[in-house]
Order: C-alpha cells, then structure tokens, then sequence
C-alpha cells in the first residue's frame, strides 16, 4: 500500500510557481487538470489534461514527463480535481518506478488553483495566456 495520500502532497504557492517559470527552466511542468472551467486563461506552458480524462492519458504523462523534478497540478480552486490527480499519477509513480527513479521527482498541488494564480497574475502574459477577465470578476 501506498504511503502517499492527499494530506502528504507537498503544496507550491503561486509565487514559488511564478518564480520558476520566470526562471526559464524546463524542469517544472504544470498540469491543469480543470474541464470545462479551463476557459478563461491557463497558465502559460502548462499542459491541459481534463480530470475526466486522467486515467487514459496517465501512461503518456508518466512518459513525457519523467525527465522533470516537479509536476505541479491544479483545478480551479486546488481542492479536489488536483490534488486527486497528483496523488493518482504520484502513486503511478511509485507503483510503477524503481525507488531510485521515483525519487527524482517532485509531485505538487498548486495552492489556491488557477482562481488564486489568476488574482494576481491573470493579467501577465508572460505567465498567463488566453486571460479573459471577465469571467474571473465577482461581485
């Protein structure tokens, strides 16, 4: 059994996150797990993988990117769809890796989501693209 669980994923903020892709290296990946919310905006370079289709396409994420130190995922708020899909491609992972390769990657939650990494940078096209903000103002 497996000693990964939702309360032992590591959590990134959204400042970490911004700092290393303004840093430029290709070793931190984000995966946006969000469906039909996904309009909107995403943060730029991330990956788009709908939660409803995680489990087919998990075998071509665990190939793609095993050669990066951190996966981040995220839904919109960080709560349930995120932290579901770290923890199913994490115990992926470690079901299906050496001890020694499982280690070289780190697996994180991105805190707040896409709606708290949208307050602030939403408007920042070198970290956000396709930003509607219309769709993220409240009253």
């Amino acid at each position: 059994m497996s000693s990964i669980s939702i309360a032992t994923l590591p959590r990134m903020t959204r400042d970490t996150l911004a700092a290393l892709l303004t840093a430029g290296t290709n070793k931190v990946v984000v995966v946006d797990v969000r469906d039909s919310d996904h309009v909107g905006g995403h943060i730029k370079s991330s990956t788009w993988v709908p939660s409803s289709s995680l489990d087919v396409r998990l075998p071509e994420l665990l190939r793609t990117l095993q050669d990066k130190e951190k996966v981040v995922f995220h839904c919109a708020l960080s709560q349930q769809r995120g932290p579901s899909a770290a923890l199913r491609y994490a115990r992926e992972r470690e079901r299906t890796l050496s001890a020694e390769e499982f280690e070289k990657q780190e697996v994180y939650v991105l805190t707040g989501g896409f709606t708290e990494w949208q307050e602030k940078y939403g408007k920042d096209e070198n970290l956000t693209e396709a930003y509607a903000e219309d769709i993220w103002q409240y009253e």
